[in-house]
């Protein structure tokens, strides 16, 4: 019977694989886990508040953060809904943000992009985080004037921290037709948030 042994990843021969930077973290409880993926969403959605600063967090793309958010959007934007309606609300943003995400980078693709997918899904859940602080706000204020100033401040604020980060897609003069989708995605987001 042949035994099997040694590291994951590692060369067999017992080199070192330079491209492999990462720790490994099969051995850690879940609470740091956990709180060091915490602290890499705060950190992201951190830097979609404040593009400016062009870190590179968003570079290192991960999933949960825009899993979290979309539930966050999606829970406040049911519970605004009529009872019989909830669940439909909760699936139509579920998909919208999701789907939407994959048609707006596949766009980008489809224009000679040089885009990692995952990382631009990545990019396009966080910048959602705008919609999310605004929806909750709406959630306690029934003033729609007031409500359609924060929609429209989020929606800005997320377009904009969008187009910032995905200006690395090297698309020249064709950067309007990749600009337009992410406008329209997160205008009908901004609309749902209003209406509900």
């Amino acid at each position: 019977m042949p035994s099997v042994s040694g590291n994951i990843g590692s060369d067999p021969n017992g080199q070192a694989n330079p491209r492999r930077t990462f720790e490994d973290t099969l051995d850690e409880p879940i609470s740091v886990t956990l709180m060091r993926d915490l602290g890499n969403i705060q950190k992201k959605c951190k830097q979609v508040l404040l593009p400016k600063g062009r870190e590179n967090a968003l570079k290192e793309w991960d999933l949960w953060g825009p899993l979290l958010l979309c539930l966050v959007l999606a829970i406040m934007l049911s519970l605004r809904a009529p009872k019989d309606q909830s669940a439909s609300v909760f699936t139509g943003i579920f998909v919208i943000i999701w789907f939407g995400a994959a048609v707006v980078t596949l766009n980008a693709k489809l224009l000679g992009g040089k885009v990692s997918f995952f990382q631009s899904v990545c990019v396009l859940g966080y910048c959602v985080f705008p919609l999310d602080i605004a929806a909750i706000l709406s959630y306690f204020i029934g003033w729609i004037l007031i409500r359609l100033v924060f929609v429209v401040v989020a929606f800005c604020w997320s377009t904009y921290a969008s187009v910032g980060f995905l200006s690395d897609v090297h698309l020249n003069n064709r950067r309007t037709l990749a600009v337009y989708p992410i406008f329209l995605f997160y205008f009908v987001i901004s609309w749902m948030i209003l209406i509900s």
